[in-house]
């Protein structure tokens, strides 16, 4: 092919609509249809054909468009989403049905599931589960666990009604956004900057330690036609540094001398579209000086490793530290101990969307608009980064395409900030997927000592914890990690005699920070598996034996903390009672037919503090009523897919006394909204949810006042019309002759909460939380005895959730977190400089995450609104534990070292059958 026939102009049929245009040679069809033609529908998540994100339908069949030049369209049909949308009755009646079902969570993969779905549904209207799968293969999620779009495409021939009420609390309403997340209009982080807008590289190293200097920066950008600037740490004026935790902020925006790991930042170069696409990064005049590092935290511990930070001890970031009681005595004391040594590794968030935004300077204030958890903390690092006036920066959040912990960190928006100021022209940034993986925060690797005791009649007697998580170059979230493991490594049991610490350890690897249990997940494993062990060393049932030691109302934590009400965990654990006997017996039967594949039942248990640790946890939520009777919520609790938008608005909306369909809900953002704190540590049903119930019950009192109505009058609004029933009277208040603030509402209500908790002192005891929430699971597993294949078959997962404020949304989490909890136990192990792709990074596919059944426990809790608790984290807490002792009790073999991969199975086997 010549390159006159390459450049030449390409037409082709896009969503009923003819259309030309010239790509570039090689040109990638996903990036025509985004850039040249706006179908800001087709997303990107890999570039590479892995994530499935970006799938079209071209001439009727689905493909990657990441994948397809632009040429091989040329006259031919292009299918997207919003184009199926507008046309295509199939298309309309599926995305009812994913709305019905829940099937949306986060949304950056939903076109992509939706179009692969559309392309089947035209030939077959009433798939199997075996067809869907095999159809919607190509597509990976992180969010929902497959099982709600599994269920709304089989019934998309005949979607379910969506359930008409007033949407309070308990109501299985669907997702109040979702209908632009089914459509494909939800704007993401690299949907939103203006078409004219520069575009920024970040140079990073390619090594995991090494020093560098720069030749001269000014002579090479005057020789690069379309490049506009370059960023290094001379431009920031503020302070080169950021963090999460006070005393811990430590990670540079750009490196000074010597990079601490591979993807670290050095500088970045800003120009047009065409010129940073054709750019090699290794013609960046930066010369490297590779230098010996340290990956792991023994090595960091040696006596010879270097100090990655001066001003700590031994590569220690920082330790925690819980005990109560005698723990030696106890243990030597005990009728029967069990001791283990487990080894968890990096694990990847591996949201579908990487990170992006794009940053402005308009009249005078900077403007920054990115993929976020936590926009006032961004607008916080950044008013110190820039030496800037909080008052003159903005932070917007676009939608979030899946964040579990690493979006709450700064990534994107420092260099967008710097190169928007510098260059006085829009910029935005996408980072590409192998970039994402290099330099966001991942999950702590974790090497844990545990022991166990136990008297004869089953009671626990003494435990000790050992922990050393591998916090990687920065601090990030470490300080929490080592903080919260020690109040949870005991499980919700009761263990009087304790003693728990945990350390961060620095090593030259990508920061490690929050994602979805800060520690917890890793100490559960250790602590799961041997109350197993224990269980069995003393001939008690494994379900029964966590029973009779579960915590309940009345009884101290190893904190000392104790809670009248809402301790869950033994309702979750007996709910499980029927499962646990059933599917043991079919497994039995399984075994007896089955000589190369086992069958085997695990459970675990779990629980988890919502919110902060003996922090401080505020969360602000407004509202407002305005002259024409509309009432606004100005919802600042970033949802990244976990349904805060719907839930919140619940609350609200209960405590108001309207419907949910009356409430217009204003979104975060930091000109406008309060801040209700980041979207972590299952925060914001408990904490944001109580500052809108607190925001919803201020407005009603003073629109009841307005009339002297009692306190237990019922509200109606309706077409700019609000009445107010008074027993027999009803009154029609004037809006109108009421003085309207500068937000532009007569009435008004602005309202805080902060969780009631206590610092604790230097045993760790305290009130670390105001609340828990629990949960239990049982995992059905078979094992190939001669590859050491582990195939998931069933999960039973019983959550207490106080109050289910949702319970469409609580199942969507209970199913998502197990999907992730199955990536961690079975198959994900991030390798620094080697795993950097969703190729050689698995995660959990439509087809690994089997049937999963919820039951739902309400142990009301004294502080939640109406009861609730969080749950997002909660779920992946108890899974890889249940699947290992899934594993054990199939095939006799206890994994130590996760994930539990088909060779380390196999050597396990081989192990046990050498004796």
């Amino acid at each position: 092919m010549t390159e006159q026939t390459v450049n030449a102009p390409c037409g082709f049929r896009l969503n009923g609509h003819d259309v030309e245009i010239q790509p570039g040679p090689g040109e990638r069809l996903s990036s025509a249809l985004r850039e040249r033609l706006a179908a800001r529908d087709v997303k990107v998540g890999c570039d590479a054909g892995d994530c499935g994100a970006c799938t079209i339908l071209v001439d009727g069949d689905p493909v990657c468009a990441c994948l397809m030049p632009v040429q091989q369209v040329a006259g031919r049909q292009v299918e997207t989403l919003t184009g199926l949308i507008a046309d295509d009755p199939v298309a309309a009646r599926l995305a009812h049905s994913f709305e019905a079902h829940g099937a949306a969570q986060c949304g950056i993969c939903t076109p992509g599931m939706m179009v692969a779905a559309v392309a089947l549904l035209r030939g077959n209207d009433t798939p199997s589960e075996a067809e869907v799968s095999e159809a919607l293969g190509g597509v990976l999620c992180r969010c929902t666990g497959y099982r709600k779009i599994i269920e709304a495409v089989m019934a998309a021939g005949a979607p379910p009604a969506l359930p008409v009420s007033d949407g309070w609390t308990g109501a299985a309403i669907a997702r109040l956004d979702g209908r632009d997340k089914v459509t494909g209009v939800e704007a993401f982080g690299d949907d939103v900057a203006p078409a004219d807008a520069l575009v920024l590289r970040v140079i990073r190293s390619p090594f995991h330690r090494a020093g560098f200097e720069f030749d001269d920066l000014d002579v090479w950008l005057a020789g690069m036609p379309g490049i506009d600037a370059v960023l290094t740490a001379a431009d920031i004026r503020g302070k080169n540094c950021f963090g999460v935790i006070p005393d811990f902020v430590d990670q540079p925006v750009f490196a000074e001398q010597e990079c601490r790991f591979r993807g670290e930042a050095v500088a970045a170069i800003v120009g047009n579209r065409d010129a940073i696409d054709d750019f090699d990064v290794t013609k960046f005049p930066v010369n490297w000086q590779e230098r010996p590092a340290v990956m792991n935290v023994a090595d960091a511990m040696s006596g010879q490793a270097a100090l990655l930070h001066q001003d700590r001890a031994g590569n220690v970031m920082c330790t925690g530290f819980v005990t109560c009681g005698s723990p030696e005595t106890a243990l030597a004391q005990a009728d029967a101990t069990v001791q283990g040594q487990f080894t968890t590794s990096f694990v990847e968030h591996a949201y579908i969307e990487p990170e992006a935004g794009f940053a402005i300077v308009r009249n005078g204030r900077l403007e920054i608009y990115a993929c976020t958890q936590a926009p006032v903390m961004d607008l916080e690092g950044l008013e110190e980064i820039l030496g800037m006036d909080r008052k003159d920066i903005r932070v917007v959040p676009t939608g979030v395409g899946g964040g579990f912990g690493s979006k709450i960190d700064l990534s994107v928006q420092p260099y967008l900030a710097l190169a928007a100021l510098k260059t006085g022209k829009p910029v935005r940034i996408a980072y590409s997927r192998s970039e994402s993986m290099q330099s966001t925060t991942k999950r702590h690797p974790a090497e844990i000592t545990m022991t166990i005791g136990a008297m004869a009649d089953g009671r626990l007697r003494g435990a000790q914890f050992h922990g050393l998580f591998n916090t990687g170059a920065y601090a990030s979230w470490g300080p929490t990690v080592a903080n919260r493991v020690p109040v949870h490594a005991s499980g919700p049991y009761q263990l009087a005699d304790y003693r728990a610490e945990a350390s961060g350890i620095h090593t030259h690897c990508p920061p490690s920070g929050a994602f979805r249990g800060f520690g917890v997940p890793q100490a559960a494993v250790a602590q799961e598996s041997l109350f197993d062990e224990l269980a069995d060393k003393l001939g008690i049932d494994r379900l029964e034996f966590r029973i009779l030691n579960a915590l309940e109302n009345g009884m101290p934590t190893v904190c000392g903390q104790v809670f009248e009400t809402g301790v869950g965990i033994k309702p979750c654990l007996t709910a499980l009672r029927p499962a646990w006997q059933t599917e043991r017996r079919a497994a039995e039967d399984f075994n007896q037919a089955n000589a190369g594949i086992k069958r085997g039942v695990g459970i675990a248990a779990g629980w988890y503090g919502c919110g902060n640790t003996s922090l401080p946890n505020p969360s602000t939520i407004k509202s407002g009523i305005r002259p024409d009777g509309t009432v606004v919520l100005h919802q600042g609790a970033t949802d990244i897919g976990q349904g805060a938008n719907t839930v919140i608005t619940q609350i609200f909306a209960q405590a108001l006394g309207v419907p949910v369909s009356a409430v217009q809900r204003i979104g975060g953002d930091t000109d406008v909204t309060p801040d209700a704190g980041k979207t972590s540590a299952s925060r914001q049903t408990f904490v944001s949810g109580n500052a809108a119930r607190l925001s919803g019950e201020t407005l009603r009192r003073q629109v009841l006042k307005l009339v002297n109505a009692a306190p237990d009058s019922a509200i109606f609004i309706a077409e700019g019309v609000i009445r107010i029933s008074d027993g027999q009277q009803t009154h029609t208040p004037d809006l109108s002759g009421l003085s309207a603030d500068r937000d532009g509402y007569v009435i008004r209500a602005e309202e805080s909460y902060d969780p009631p908790t206590k610092p604790l002192d230097a045993n760790g005891q305290g009130v670390p939380y105001a609340q828990f929430g629990y949960a239990a699971h049982l995992a059905v597993v078979e094992v190939d005895l001669a590859l050491g294949t582990v195939r998931p078959v069933k999960f039973v997962a019983a959550h207490d959730v106080g109050h289910a404020i949702n319970p469409l949304l609580v199942e969507g989490q209970v199913q998502g977190g197990i999907a992730q909890g199955l990536g961690m136990a079975l198959m994900e192990e991030y390798i620094p400089g080697r795993t950097e792709n969703l190729h050689d990074y698995l995660i959990p596919t439509i087809g690994d995450v089997p049937p999963i059944e919820t039951l739902i426990i309400e142990e009301p809790d004294a502080h939640g609104p109406y009861g609730a608790k969080g749950l997002g984290e909660h779920v992946l807490i108890p899974t890889a534990p249940a699947v290992l002792n899934a594993i054990r009790d199939a095939a006799d073999v206890r994994i130590t070292h996760l994930p539990a991969t088909p060779a380390r199975v196999r050597a396990k086997l081989r192990e046990a059958a050498n004796g």
